[in-house]
């Protein structure tokens, strides 16, 4: 008997210790308000920046800046978020990012003037970046591992849908009302956030014993940190649009991030008290499911970017029409990840990923069918069709990502996640970005050497078009320098539609290498013992 009272302790989980006292599914629908909050700004400003640079006065790439500023920020805070919750308190840090949050949205409303509003902004990106792990921090401790699923789901369905359907509230806003109001939508939500938390949200005992500790603050490490994400965020903001390493400020970026980094990286493995914890990386399933989470990002960045950029550029569809397509990704999603949350379970996590990747690889597959004579509904089918996939990758990634780490070790691994998908976003549309400028002017070279005078097909076209000008009043002259200028804005869109293509098949490729990558990492245990009871 004394022997069993001895080692009962040890078989105690934490979750068998405490428990909130609130209910958790009322936790998780507090935080999910706010994720879908700051999910939604990531993407809500993207439809405006015309109507920011008319109003204020200034150039669309100054105007560009609202949405990269705040990226930058959100990018510095999102690794670092973890160590700032251990030191001062998950909730007070968690309840400090929606009250800053909210306070900048008034602010950015108000702005007067361009540098303000980006100013705003990288206060707001900063608040936001401390949103979204410090939630993954509190639905991990909130729920026992085995009903971690559906808690992810709920957290899942805000993270992916806000950024989808951004555009089109942000394309009804603008024709609406002003761009302002974007910024003043998320007051009333941060309200409410900021006293469900309060009322309902607490600190697990564990966090208490972690900041009586009073542990030395590694600034060093800090700037080192901040430096390096900032300048690698700005050289794939800006990269294209300098041409990348044939200018001065690009090759300054890219050195400030690798020297700053390799400092942080030998910084991190030999003071006593790191900001980031470098060895968790070691363990295989971190590892693994960072490198996973990066390749999400990318594919769930890359297809919102891509699919409303395509319909905008090529097919003359307005900001709010674009946006409509990708939202049917967001009702796809809505209706997937509860169903989702109840399968992973049930099933091995890496065989759902796998699964995932494989459904995300058929959707790219299916958009590079790409013609100028699409309709409206076979592209908004794209976009769902590849968000059949996400609920599979996203919530079996963070069950692996979880499994077998300490207690206290749950905030660094929420911002390294939060973190490593939000780089693969970035990473991804400079990539995509860069590839259609390079193949387009590859295609425009192709076919300028097939439209010149004295090709037969050329020729024969050219007459076709300058006879039907021609009929419609112009001189013989004219009608042929008007059909040599239709032909070449012909070649210019088919050039375009082909560069589309090609990267979508580049991504295709991306995205099949990574289907076995899941079965690289270790099959958490408790999935185990469930699979060989059934």
């Amino acid at each position: 008997m004394a022997a069993a009272t001895a080692t009962a302790p040890e078989t105690l989980s934490f979750h068998d210790i405490w428990r909130p006292r609130a209910n958790p599914w009322a936790i998780a629908i507090t935080v999910t308000l706010a994720t879908f909050m700051e999910a939604l700004d990531s993407s809500i400003a993207n439809v405006a920046m015309q109507h920011i640079a008319g109003t204020l006065s200034a150039s669309q790439d100054e105007a560009t800046w609202v949405l990269t500023s705040y990226l930058v920020a959100n990018a510095m805070v999102l690794p670092i978020s973890g160590w700032i919750a251990n030191r001062i308190g998950r909730k007070r840090f968690y309840m400090s990012c929606v009250f800053l949050f909210t306070l900048c949205s008034l602010l950015c409303g108000l702005a007067p003037t361009l540098g303000i509003l980006v100013f705003f902004r990288v206060l707001q990106g900063a608040a936001g970046g401390g949103l979204q792990p410090s939630e993954q921090a509190i639905l991990a401790d909130t729920f026992r591992p085995e009903k971690r699923s559906m808690a992810f789901a709920m957290y899942g369905v805000a993270v992916v849908t806000a950024p989808a359907i951004g555009p089109t509230i942000g394309g009804w806003i603008i024709d609406n009302y002003s761009w302002r109001w974007i910024f003043f939508l998320n007051i009333p939500v941060g309200i409410v956030s900021l006293y469900l938390s309060n009322r309902l949200v607490e600190d697990p005992p564990y966090l208490a014993d972690i900041r009586k500790r009073k542990e030395g603050v590694d600034g060093w490490g800090l700037g080192l940190l901040i430096v390096a994400i900032g300048a690698l965020q700005v050289m794939l903001d800006k990269g294209q649009e300098d041409d990348w390493f044939s200018s001065n400020f690009i090759i300054a970026c890219a050195v400030v991030a690798a020297v700053t980094l390799g400092l942080f990286i030998w910084r991190q493995l030999v003071v006593v008290h790191p900001i980031l914890d470098l060895r968790l990386y070691m363990r295989r399933n971190v590892g693994m499911t960072q490198l996973v989470l990066f390749m999400v990002g990318m594919s769930l960045y890359t297809s919102t970017v891509m699919i409303p950029q395509f319909l905008q550029e090529l097919m003359g569809y307005s900001a709010r029409q674009a946006g409509m397509c990708v939202s049917t990704g967001a009702l796809v999603l809505m209706f997937l990840f509860p169903v989702a949350g109840k399968m992973a379970p049930k099933f091995d996590p890496r065989k759902l990923v796998a699964i995932g990747f494989v459904i995300t690889t058929l959707g790219m597959m299916r958009m590079a069918n790409l013609t100028l004579e699409i309709s409206f509904w076979q592209a908004a089918s794209w976009r769902a069709f590849i968000a059949l996939g996400l609920p599979f990758l996203f919530i079996p990634i963070n069950t692996l990502c979880y499994a077998g780490i300490p207690q206290h070790k749950n905030n660094e691994i929420s911002g390294m996640s939060a973190l490593s998908r939000n780089l693969g976003g970035s990473v991804g549309i400079s990539v995509m970005t860069t590839l259609l400028a390079r193949l387009t002017q590859k295609h425009q070279a192709f076919l300028g050497a097939h439209t010149t005078p004295g090709s037969g097909p050329f020729e024969a076209m050219r007459s076709g078009l300058a006879a039907a000008w021609q009929q419609q009043g112009l001189s013989a002259v004219d009608a042929m320098q008007r059909a040599g200028a239709q032909i070449y804005m012909m070649a210019q869109r088919q050039a375009r539609l082909l560069a589309y293509v090609d990267v979508i098949w580049i991504f295709v490729l991306v995205t099949l290498v990574l289907v076995p990558i899941p079965f690289l990492m270790a099959r958490p245990k408790k999935v185990a013992a469930m699979s060989m009871g059934h």
